[in-house]
């Protein structure tokens, strides 16, 4: 039952990598901005939960606070990070470097206000109980398969069958035909960060709960997102949400052939796979040319 019980616990890793992982790929997708901050986002999200839960504040107050937090910071990185640089025509490098200060930065006031050390929520819901002979689950597992589900299916439905949707599926490839539409690109820009940012949340407070947060989470949570951009197919919310789960899989059934230091170095090995063997990824587009 050892292989069953990694693959549980690697679904139930994965389901978090692959909210995480959409977040960025909607707002990458719709904007071409390489958002490295979104491990900040994920990272103050988590921590203002847990802020909030120690105060008294109850869990819903607490989840909603910290979807503010994440979609505050979010939309400010658009309006005041973002949207000034581009004004100047800088470079997609320049974007990058001030995505990745502002990370840094925002690690910096965590470690200040929290200290380096792991902060964890104190929960029953992580106790494991037996599900099937060898077989332990525990119900924060089926809580992450619930929301990711939830989540999923009303994102599939907003970008397939809104106008808002479809804008911002349009939005990289042509800002011009969107304006003819009666649509705004700067509006829709907005609404991808916001989106992204919320999507992470879900993602936070179950890593609060399950293994703790401390401030350089978000330095993974961004290279946990990148590889499964790139392993689902850029610009492919679906195949981010697919490469999110394969990475959390691979993670956590490498331990089964390497040291268990070797876990989180699985999900890059099975990035230079497909970065060799399968460049476009699961669901991207061939190159043509």
């Amino acid at each position: 039952m050892l292989f069953a019980q990694l693959v549980v616990a690697g679904i139930q890793t994965g389901l978090l990598y692959a909210l995480t992982a959409a977040g960025f790929a909607i707002i990458f997708g719709a904007t071409r901005i390489f958002h490295v901050a979104q491990g900040a986002a994920f990272a103050l999200a988590g921590y203002a939960f847990l802020m909030s839960n120690a105060a008294g504040l109850a869990w819903p107050l607490a989840a909603l606070l910290a979807v503010v937090v994440a979609v505050a910071f979010g939309v400010g990185m658009e309006r005041w990070v973002y949207r000034p640089i581009q004004r100047h025509e800088a470079s997609f490098f320049t974007v990058f470097v001030a995505s990745f200060g502002v990370t840094i930065i925002a690690q910096s006031l965590i470690e200040v206000s929290f200290g380096r050390g792991f902060v964890t929520l104190s929960t029953p819901l992580t106790q494991a109980r037996p599900l099937l002979p060898g077989l332990y689950v525990a119900p924060v597992f089926w809580i992450a398969l619930a929301v990711t589900a939830a989540l999923f299916l009303g994102l599939a439905v907003f970008l397939r069958f809104t106008r808002a949707g479809i804008g911002l599926r349009a939005l990289s490839e042509s800002p011009e035909l969107l304006r003819s539409y009666g649509l705004s690109s700067s509006r829709l820009s907005v609404l991808a960060f916001a989106i992204g940012s919320a999507l992470c949340v879900p993602g936070a407070i179950l890593t609060a709960a399950v293994t703790g947060l401390q401030p350089s989470i978000g330095a993974h949570v961004m290279l946990i997102s990148l590889a499964a951009t790139i392993v689902g197919g850029i610009g492919s919310v679906s195949g981010a949400a697919c490469g999110g789960l394969l990475l959390g899989i691979a993670e956590n059934l490498s331990i089964t052939l390497l040291n268990t230091q070797w876990s989180e170095a699985a999900s890059f090995i099975v990035l230079f796979a497909f970065i060799l063997l399968r460049p476009r990824g699961l669901f991207g587009l061939a190159s043509t040319r």
